[in-house]
């Protein structure tokens, strides 16, 4: 063999090798955006509306698919099998700022009459059951002054859902600014993979340490 086919068979195998790396990335990062876009993503709290079910610096996976299929950017369900549930905590575009991701607690669904009343949330005319509920502020604010505290009856729309905060005197919910368009929903959120306390210390106690050990892997109720 001369030296010269030597050289272009190592030109050839070199050549072969960047393409294999190539479209091994190129695979890798399509399937990454296909996961992100339909099947899960993930999520930082960034705020305490929710506390204490989440906290400031947990990071959640949100599932994309738990309610159907839908088309990125655009918004369009592709197929609906399912909707969000009272109860469920979900993920959405914020309806007066959809650049902002907003996560909140579905409180009540289509058809549904809401009503607060001293800071008790009624559904249909029954109380709902609120284990998860905190509150910060013993004053209960009159519907005159804010609609925090006492508000409605209101009919929920088709297509549209009651959300609420979990830190129910600290949260900028539906309360204030309406309802969530179903188009709008991202997912719901299941699990806590990482929990990050930036006013941390180096110690071994999980509830002052800078990583919220015993955060990580619980699932979001």
């Amino acid at each position: 063999m001369s030296v010269f086919s030597g050289l272009e068979s190592a030109k050839t195998r070199k050549k072969s090798t960047f393409r294999e790396y190539t479209e091994a990335l190129l695979i890798a990062v399509l399937l990454a955006l296909f996961i992100r876009a339909f099947v899960v993503q993930a999520f930082k709290i960034p705020s305490g509306s929710m506390m204490t079910t989440l906290l400031i610096g947990d990071h959640i996976l949100v599932s994309k698919f738990r309610y159907g299929i839908k088309l990125p950017i655009v918004d369009r369900s592709l197929i609906d099998w399912d909707r969000p549930k009272r109860g469920d905590v979900i993920v959405f575009k914020y309806p007066q700022d959809p650049s902002k991701d907003f996560i909140k607690r579905v409180i009540a669904a289509p058809g549904d009459v809401v009503l607060i009343k001293d800071k008790t949330v009624i559904i249909n005319e029954k109380p709902l059951d609120e284990p998860y509920v905190r509150f910060t502020d013993s004053r209960v604010l009159p519907a005159a002054l804010s609609p925090r505290d006492n508000l409605g009856p209101l009919v929920v729309p088709e297509h549209r859902f009651f959300v609420m905060g979990d830190n129910r005197d600290e949260s900028y919910d539906s309360r204030f600014w309406g309802f969530v368009d179903a188009s709008v929903v991202k997912g719901k959120a299941f699990i806590i993979y990482w929990s990050w306390n930036k006013d941390g210390q180096l110690t071994l106690d999980p509830e002052r340490c800078f990583v919220r050990w015993n955060r990580l892997g619980h699932l979001v109720r």
